[in-house]
């Protein structure tokens, strides 16, 4: 297999720089940290470059911080300068990043996503008798750098691109030295994402076993029978051991397809896909807080209508109406 070459020259390259730039800004320009950086521009472009030629990136400065969504996860916010060095890398090697993912992998990729996910597992679950549903434990937690780098050594080449990258992982390790990947940071998405391309495919070639869907470290797929269930669970977790040092959770469904099963937030049938309960809550919570802001008289009308709209997206994908009626109804409000 062909690797391909990065340069930290092609990284370091004015227009490279510019377009990371832009994709780290969009949509955050009024931040403080990165109105500074904006503000002078040139001058933190130029200083980034020449920390890249001369080997001294990144920062590795973050700002950490715990979101419960539903789990606890300790999120890390790398400083303005990383997030425009991490999108410098991803625009010179996602392509290659890219084209070793199994088409069942949605997280993290362009065309795909949630709803792209959901409807796959639904399509899994009317192609096929029985499913399996699996995740690791602390996924991101427990990424081994010295077999990430191993990995993504097979696809790039240039030693100092390499170190590179090893800096990065060194700077964010999270379940301790050369150990962990910060759930926040650019890179550990495709990193994370890469890491498994070696699950999906040996999944892809049990017998009996099809429709694989993986959201990040959230695995489904079809089996023909529970044999084959019960047979490719125990080879992922054997492989997994051995060859990425990680482990699956306990809690391992293996189900007859007719019952459904909960992903990425939805309650997937085979004829019907549902939001989750804690959606629907958040959906609940919101409209009452739109509610109290309305009676006080003091939002615009347009700014109401905004944050009822994005309080429906959250319920996207998914069939909600006879909810959304009763609710609103309750709420007095039109539908």
């Amino acid at each position: 297999m062909q690797r391909q070459a990065i340069t930290l020259a092609a990284l370091a390259d004015r227009n490279n720089l510019e377009l990371a730039t832009w994709k780290a800004a969009r949509g955050k320009s009024s931040r403080p940290a990165v109105a500074r950086f904006l503000g002078q521009l040139d001058e933190n472009l130029d200083q980034l470059a020449a920390d890249i030629l001369s080997e001294r990136s990144p920062q590795g400065r973050a700002i950490q911080f715990t979101i419960h969504d539903p789990k606890r996860r300790t999120i890390h916010a790398a400083c303005f300068a990383d997030r425009v060095l991490h999108h410098a890398i991803l625009n010179l090697a996602e392509p290659r990043l890219e084209r070793m993912l199994v088409d069942g992998c949605y997280a993290c990729r362009r065309g795909k996503g949630v709803h792209s996910a959901v409807a796959a597992v639904q399509q899994t679950l009317r192609a096929y008798p029985w499913f399996v549903q699996v995740d690791i434990d602390a996924y991101f937690a427990s990424i081994r750098h010295d077999l990430l780098l191993e990995l993504i050594a097979r696809r790039f080449k240039g030693e100092p691109f390499l170190r590179l990258l090893a800096r990065i992982l060194a700077s964010g390790a999270t379940g301790g030295a050369g150990v962990g990947l910060p759930i926040g940071a650019l890179t550990s998405q495709h990193f994370a994402n890469a890491f498994l391309d070696s699950a999906d495919r040996l999944l892809l070639r049990q017998p009996g076993c099809g429709g694989l869907v993986r959201y990040m470290d959230d695995i489904v797929w079809g089996c023909a029978s529970r044999q084959a269930a019960e047979e490719s669970v125990a080879t992922l977790a054997a492989h997994l051991s051995i060859e990425r040092a990680l482990r699956l959770k306990p809690r391992r469904r293996i189900a007859r397809s007719a019952e459904g099963t909960q992903f990425c937030g939805f309650r997937i049938r085979q004829g019907v896909v549902l939001a989750s309960r804690r959606k629907l809550a958040r959906f609940r919570a919101a409209l009452q807080r739109i509610e109290r802001v309305a009676a006080t008289g003091r939002v615009a009308e347009a700014d109401l209508q905004r944050a009822a709209e994005l309080a429906l997206a959250t319920l996207d994908g998914c069939q909600s109406l006879g909810f959304r009626q009763r609710l609103l109804a309750a709420h007095r409000l039109e539908l």
